[in-house]
């Protein structure tokens, strides 16, 4: 191998391996890549992103492994990464500015909030549209005390992939789906004895008499729960 000579400037700008002409190709693979990381992001869905935009998120990615090589590595040349930067950051504050002048185009890209319980009945569809399932989401209502749906007037998926919910009030407590995992488990088709029962796949509340097989007039769910009236404890 040749001898590293620290501090030699064509080296730490340049590569001897290629010519001037390819930091154009670093730009246009800096392109192609962080367009690449929009749509992969954008197909994941926001439950990735959390508490970063898709915008922050993307320069992280970006910007990782062409800080990181240039750090190391002897042969990576200073002007690629400085030309990566350049570009993911010129990237970055025109999408910004796109998102301004084209609202829809923003929404589209970054979502909006969508609301998953309505009244204290599950949303299937919106849930299932944005690859949310229904064991993850009862998992983020539980971080807030929720014992049953029924407690919840309603709650969003913000576009940042956090979860907002409101709550009834104590007095409004409205017979609910069970969302503690072990009761959840003991879901059945047939129901027993008369009474207040609520969908396993919805939260359709609805009274029902003794029957081998009650079929959920909204998401067609046989599983059945008797509905909890218990008031939230926060």
């Amino acid at each position: 191998m040749p001898a590293i000579i620290p501090f030699d400037c064509q080296r730490m700008l340049l590569s001897d391996e290629a010519p001037p002409l390819f930091l154009a190709e670093v730009a246009v693979r800096s392109v192609a890549m962080y367009l690449l990381i929009l749509g992969a992001l954008r197909i994941s869905g926001r439950r990735g992103v959390r508490q970063l935009s898709l915008f922050e998120l993307t320069i992280i990615l970006g910007l990782g492994s062409a800080a990181g090589d240039a750090m190391l590595y002897h042969d990576t040349p200073l002007g690629h990464a400085l030309v990566v930067f350049a570009v993911v950051m010129a990237l970055y504050v025109g999408f910004n500015r796109l998102t301004e002048v084209l609202p829809r185009f923003g929404d589209w890209l970054e979502g909006v909030p969508v609301r998953l319980v309505v009244e204290g009945c599950l949303d299937h569809r919106a849930l299932k549209k944005e690859r949310f399932t229904q064991k993850e989401f009862f998992g983020e209502l539980r971080q807030y005390q929720v014992e049953h749906l029924g407690q919840v007037r309603c709650a969003y998926l913000e576009a940042t992939g956090q979860v907002s919910v409101f709550f009834y009030a104590p007095a409004d407590t409205r017979p609910g789906l069970p969302i503690w995992p072990d009761v959840l488990a003991k879901a059945a088709e047939p129901i027993a004895q008369a009474g207040e029962y609520t969908c396993t796949g919805c939260g359709y509340v609805a009274t029902w008499p003794p029957a081998a097989r009650q079929v959920c007039p909204v998401c067609g769910s046989v599983c059945w729960l008797p509905a909890s009236t218990a008031a939230r404890v926060a």
